[in-house]
């Protein structure tokens, strides 16, 4: 067994706020001279489909850890979760939490994913879920270096901490 130290991601969700941990945490890993492999699944395949991932959103139904400060009302006034149905608070929490990354320099997630395969990390798109959802290679952005089945991923990543998102 190799002494080099891996990492690899399991990407699930398609939302903004899931997309970011993995490709934050694998900035962090590669600056650190940790080997980085991304596996996107399910709904996931959306922050690396070149259709849809500058249009990721922030869902505030059902959202419990969304605090009413983060969509710009002071404080955790306990406003019920239920506000989030409301027609357009998708749209408003989507742009306040572009907005608050803008302000704090946070790349827009396809500038993020090409950082990452600038700087060496792997990224790849399940097999079954791109067959299921009728993808093919060409609907992802650059850097995406295959279609693999998860146990062709668990043999890539042998050794590697796994971590789910």
């Amino acid at each position: 067994m190799s002494d080099e130290r891996k990492i690899a991601f399991i990407c699930s969700k398609g939302t903004l706020d899931m997309a970011l941990p993995a490709l934050v945490m694998g900035w962090a890993a590669l600056g650190n001279g940790i080997d980085v492999t991304i596996f996107f699944t399910f709904w996931g395949l959306d922050i690396i489909n070149k259709h849809r991932v500058d249009h990721l959103e922030i869902a505030p139904v059902a959202n419990t850890s969304m605090k009413m400060s983060m969509m710009g009302i002071p404080g955790n006034l306990g406003i019920p979760n239920i506000v989030g149905i409301l027609p357009g608070m998708t749209a408003f929490a989507t742009k306040l939490m572009k907005d608050k990354m803008k302000a704090l320099e946070v790349p827009p997630v396809r500038e993020y994913l090409q950082m990452l395969v600038d700087a060496g990390a792997k990224l790849y798109a399940c097999k079954m879920s791109v067959d299921m959802m009728g993808l093919t290679k060409d609907d992802f952005v650059e850097g995406v270096i295959d279609i693999v089945t998860a146990g062709d991923f668990m043999d890539m990543t042998e050794g590697a901490q796994i971590v789910f998102i």
